[in-house]
């Protein structure tokens, strides 16, 4: 009968890797034959949408497997010096929540053994081996790499990567000498420590609801004392090799997500038969309009009047049409404008109601004021007034506020400030009625004294 712990570690890892390509050749030459031309339609036809969400998909499975524990792994610091391998098992439940990731609740039993020969980390050790019963339950995050794929329609190969946190309660026996019999360490009770699994796999696709899963994970275990004696300062750790079985549930007429490609899913929407129609009654469309716009712009005489529009078509080069494309005849004699005389310098400023803002009508009346003070150089005072409406103590401010707009323009146009003086006189000084508006707006003054 096979046993394992007669099979030595390295006839063992050639077996599992040439297992291994095996299986991977098989399933690469299996999503070469479901590749399809890249112009036609899947032929398992789905109403799944890209962005439907997950529920348009079966993605609900419960796999179980068995494999090899082992206590020896390629990297840190080993509980053991010995590969002793031994029969390891499990069951999962997962659920796959999108194309690229899935939560799995995880169960791993089985028994870790190894033999030291009495030493350890090189330096002699009073146990000869140890053999320690496991039992842990994890919830791993699955992250799967091949979902996704720009070379074939339909994979039949999946690789994935996995990564949890959970429980494991172990009861370890020893070992102290070779053939001697396992005696219980820790007092013999179960121990309970947390465990950090790690690992990745390939998944081969049976039928859409049937899988292979083939393995490898390392489970790092936060304790001291999984080989049943003290490995302080290191944690103990042990790998698990296995393969699978993983079934799928939910109806037919649902496909797996797992062996579902969002990139050959966007193809098809966009090549989709009614959308096509559609965008080629888009594309009439607006050949029509576009159309219609030509027409519109249409002007075969040239006079700037579109055909739709011109009511005298065929007018001469050069004519000067109304908006109708009608030629305007202007009259022989046209009465010249008379000239507007230049604003006079020192004229009242006037302005709005409340406002000390300047108009921009005053604006001629203080470019000529300002020349005037640049060339002579003397000194005037601007003096604001107001309209009666508002407070006393209101219009006051208001017809100091409209002096100093004036002298701001003024300095700004190059008149020095020190020629400029300020006097503000409020509603008082009226020049025209209050009680009427005409009055009122006639008030509302700045004065070049």
């Amino acid at each position: 009968m096979f046993n394992l712990k007669t099979m030595n570690y390295s006839t063992l890892k050639k077996t599992v890797a040439l297992s291994a390509v095996a299986l991977m050749a098989f399933g690469a030459a299996n999503a070469q034959t479901s590749t399809t031309d890249s112009t036609k339609m899947s032929s398992e036809t789905s109403s799944a949408k890209v962005f439907g969400g997950i529920g348009q998909y079966n993605h609900w499975s419960i796999g179980i497997n068995a494999g090899v524990n082992n206590g020896l792994i390629n990297f840190g610091h080993n509980s053991t010096t010995h590969f002793q391998p031994e029969l390891g098992y499990g069951i999962s439940v997962r659920d796959q929540l999108s194309h690229f990731f899935g939560l799995e609740l995880n169960y791993n039993g089985g028994k870790i053994e190894g033999n030291d020969d009495g030493y350890k980390y090189g330096t002699k050790y009073d146990q000869y081996g140890f053999s320690t019963k496991n039992n842990q339950v994890t919830l791993n995050g699955i992250l799967d790499f091949g979902s996704v794929s720009f070379g074939h329609r339909n994979n039949s190969v999946d690789f994935y990567g996995s990564a949890g946190a959970g429980l494991a309660f172990y009861k370890p026996t020893t070992q102290a000498a070779a053939g001697g019999a396992f005696t219980p360490a820790n007092d013999g009770s179960t121990t309970k420590e947390l465990v950090a699994p790690i690992g990745v796999g390939i998944k081969f696709k049976l039928s859409d609801a049937l899988a292979l899963n083939v393995g490898y994970t390392v489970n790092f275990i936060q304790g001291y004392n999984f080989t049943g004696a003290s490995t302080y300062p290191y944690f103990d750790h042990y790998s698990y090799s296995y393969a699978g079985l993983e079934y799928t549930f939910g109806p037919s007429s649902k496909k797996n997500v797992d062996w579902v490609n969002p990139i050959a899913m966007m193809y098809d929407e966009l090549y989709d038969a009614a959308l096509r129609q559609e965008v080629e009654a888009l594309k009439g469309r607006v050949t029509n309009v576009e159309t219609a716009v030509a027409d519109l712009k249409k002007d075969s005489d040239g006079d700037g009047v579109a055909d739709q529009f011109d009511k005298c078509p065929n007018t001469p080069a050069g004519s000067v049409v109304d908006g109708s494309g009608c030629v305007i005849v202007f009259p022989k004699d046209t009465v010249k404008a008379a000239a507007v005389a230049p604003a006079a310098a020192y004229t009242n400023i006037q302005f709005e109601f409340d406002s000390s803002v300047l108009r921009t009508s005053s604006y001629p009346v203080l470019d000529a004021t300002s020349a005037d003070l640049r060339s002579t150089g003397k000194t005037i005072t601007l003096a604001g007034y107001a309209s009666s409406e508002g407070t006393a103590a209101h219009n006051m401010r208001l017809s100091r506020d409209r002096a100093n707009s004036v002298k701001t323009y003024l300095v700004n146009s190059g008149v020095e400030a020190k020629h400029l003086k300020i006097k503000a006189y409020g509603e008082t000084h009226p020049i025209a009625d209050n009680s009427t508006e005409e009055g009122r707006i006639t008030n509302r003054r700045v004065e070049f004294h």
